[in-house]
């Protein structure tokens, strides 16, 4: 009988007891490096400890973070009033703020990078509808459905960025994921619920199986397109950094697993996942 496998060197260290950060798990916070080129030393705590190329991805992923919470906020508000039931008003008042405080969070780590750090706070919240950098924070939500195809589907690819700073070699973005994680489950939980209401009840509700799929079809390709590129060189250099535990393309063909278990308990399709595809 062979003995168990040696794992990678590079692969991340975990405490007793929990499953792999890279294959999702969570593991009981450390003050150590756990994977990437400084694996066991003292995690980076001051934007002064970070060689220049670092300093200058960390700034990188904050700005897209930031960006992507305050787009959120201006798609949403349109419908702080106009959601079918009291109940999803009240969910929608909470998803705005919880955007504002993630946008804060992101923010406030940008503040560690000195003047250069204050200019890029001062563009994004200069920044107004059809702005930003990603497509599908340039979407408006035309429909009730729209909403909740974006919250169960986009919002969990920005659940799944959080889940890959778990933990990440710089400490102040590693100790914002825990409640950041926790607070982005009710927006999955709302769009997953959204739809499946549209379909269960139909007009009882709101729309109709059909304008759910529809909506489907509308912001998965955003959703997938979110992870960016599959060859991406910031993504290799994140996962170098120890800032990011998955390449796009690992993340992606997880989040796309996920989903389409999710949907079929619905009663939704996908479409495939090269439909509609701006990036690759």
């Amino acid at each position: 009988m062979s003995g168990p496998e040696t794992p990678p060197a590079n692969a991340p260290r975990t405490r007793a007891g929990s499953s792999s950060l890279k294959d999702g798990g969570t593991v009981v916070p450390v003050r150590e490096v756990l994977w990437g080129s400084s694996a066991g030393v003292h995690k980076y705590e001051t934007a002064e400890e970070l060689e220049p190329d670092m300093a200058k991805l960390v700034v990188k992923l904050m700005v897209v973070q930031a960006d992507t919470e305050f787009a959120s906020i201006q798609q949403h508000r349109p419908w702080l009033d106009s959601a079918p039931t009291l109940e999803d008003r009240w969910i929608e008042s909470r998803i705005v703020a919880d955007e504002a405080r993630h946008g804060l969070q992101a923010c406030r780590i940008l503040r560690d990078f000195g003047a250069a750090g204050q200019q890029y706070i001062d563009e994004l919240l200069a920044k107004r509808e059809g702005e930003h950098k990603l497509d599908a924070f340039n979407m408006k939500f035309e429909t009730w459905g729209d909403v909740g195809a974006f919250t169960c589907f986009v919002d969990r690819v920005g659940v799944y960025q959080l889940r890959a700073f778990q933990e990440c070699s710089y400490g102040p973005l590693a100790r914002a994921m825990p409640l950041m994680l926790s607070e982005e489950q009710l927006h999955l939980n709302f769009g997953a619920s959204v739809l499946r209401r549209m379909v269960q009840d139909g007009p009882k509700y709101y729309g109709s199986k059909e304008e759910a799929q529809a909506a489907v079809r509308k912001w998965y390709p955003r959703a997938l397109d979110m992870f960016g590129h599959s060859n991406s060189e910031t993504s290799r250099r994140a996962i170098e950094y120890g800032l990011k535990r998955w390449t796009n393309e690992e993340a992606r063909a997880r989040y796309i697993e996920e989903v389409s278990a999710l949907t079929s308990k619905i009663g939704l399709e996908l479409p495939p996942p090269e439909f509609d595809r701006h990036v690759l």
